[in-house]
């Protein structure tokens, strides 16, 4: 998710297992297999990633070590 282009709509279609503690969390956070999302911004200085997501348009920042663990299409 980290090299995707804001404003952008895409899915999510899996997870990095080599990274097996970030997934957990991110699932806790709602952000689940074929979950639609969009990139609003990301922060200067390569910070964190602005994320809208699901039906209810949740949104919240991900880091970029979380959002790399995260296979979009």
């Amino acid at each position: 998710m980290c090299c995707f282009q804001p404003g952008k709509l895409g899915r999510i279609i899996d997870y990095d297992e080599r990274e097996m503690h970030l997934p957990i969390k991110i699932l806790e956070m709602g952000l689940l297999p074929n979950t639609e999302f969009k990139i609003l911004y990301q922060a200067p200085f390569n910070g964190p990633l602005y994320v809208e997501f699901g039906k209810e348009k949740s949104r919240i920042a991900l880091r970029q070590e979380e959002a790399a663990c995260i296979i979009v299409e």
